[in-house]
């Protein structure tokens, strides 16, 4: 058996209320400021990252539980898909796992879309296989270029990628002649565009003579999913496999599949609480939810729920339940800082 999934896989509509209270703390919704019997009302609707969705869906569960007249909706169609809807001012936060690009950027302020980027949580990439799969224990990222770079199209089998992984520096080539079955998250997860930031597909691909344009980019051939446990069912379904995800879904399905070591350049690294949090494992990551500063300030339900998700249940309890990393106490406090500086008085 699988251990626990993810609280939420689509659309999740939560109604939520409670009393407002005026200030907010550790444990309660804050924010409401119309005095203990008047109950705190209102939609909230977030989008965006399915990996920044199972600690939103969390904490819209337990911000029901003081709160239940408060409509939430969660959802996690990827992070691209999460910011054009914001910055069509469809949405009141946006679940990231990057940050926010420059062409998002452009479109937000088109729209008069004015927002707060808030981290909240660590996450490390996990390049994952069947337990099967004996091929390699560690990858550099002259193999992450080989298996899944935008020259790698068409290579059906491990061994396909060998004359190409001997041009890049491929630490464990050669492979052997096995099916190289591929699942990971498509062009519209924050997953995809995080991976090959920082597996360095970029930097090879411009060395080995590639366009810019054409460098920021994976193989196109491969079954591509936004749903990551869809990505999980395609990586244990192949005793050769090869995919990505974020630590949490790994974590939890270590049953059915494994990680492989990254060798960032200063040795062979496992992703795991302790290597995320202090950035030794080398596809480490931050996550983001980014939140309507005028949505912010006509509802009382919207910054009442962003105190909840700022409070320890939100960042500390609900971030450790679904098995992310908890953000260190100085980035905490820079988190409760920018927040404390945007939100309506």
């Amino acid at each position: 058996m699988r251990k626990r999934r993810m609280l939420v896989a689509g659309v999740v509509a939560l109604a939520l209320v409670g009393a407002a209270c005026g200030e907010s703390d550790d444990t309660g919704s804050g924010g409401g400021g119309g005095g203990e019997d008047q109950a705190l009302t209102g939609s909230v609707f977030i989008s965006g990252s399915s990996t920044v969705e199972p600690i939103s869906s969390l904490v819209a569960e337990l911000f029901a539980e003081e709160n239940p007249d408060v409509e939430i909706t969660v959802e996690g169609p990827g992070t691209g898909d999460g910011f054009e809807l914001f910055c069509n001012g469809e949405t009141d936060i946006s679940d990231a796992s990057r940050p926010i690009e420059q062409e998002e950027i452009d479109a937000c302020a088109e729209n008069g879309i004015e927002y707060t980027e808030l981290e909240v949580a660590l996450d490390g990439i996990s390049v994952l296989t069947s337990p099967n799969n004996d091929v390699a224990t560690c990858l550099n990222s002259g193999d992450l270029y080989a298996l899944a770079g935008p020259e790698s199209e068409g290579f059906d089998a491990w061994s396909d990628a060998n004359d190409l992984a001997a041009e890049v520096d491929a630490s464990a080539a050669p492979y052997p002649d096995v099916p190289l079955d591929i699942t990971a998250p498509g062009e519209e997860s924050g997953t995809y565009d995080a991976f090959i930031e920082l597996s360095g597909i970029p930097d090879i691909a411009i060395e080995q003579g590639l366009s810019e344009d054409d460098s920021e980019t994976t193989r196109p051939d491969y079954q591509a999913s936004a749903n990551d446990n869809v990505i999980i069912d395609g990586i244990a379904g192949s005793d050769t496999s090869f995919g990505w995800v974020g630590f949490s879904f790994y974590e939890q399905n270590q049953d059915v599949v494994k990680a492989f070591e990254i060798d960032g350049g200063e040795g062979c690294v496992a992703p795991s609480f302790d290597t995320i949090s202090d950035a030794s494992y080398p596809l480490s990551r931050s996550l983001f939810i980014y939140v309507n500063n005028a949505k912010a300030a006509e509802s009382e339900a919207l910054t009442a729920f962003v105190d909840f998700y700022l409070s320890d249940t939100g960042l500390r309890t609900a971030v450790e339940e679904v098995a992310y990393v908890v953000l260190p106490d100085d980035r905490i406090e820079n988190t409760l800082s920018t927040w404390e500086g945007a939100k309506p008085a």
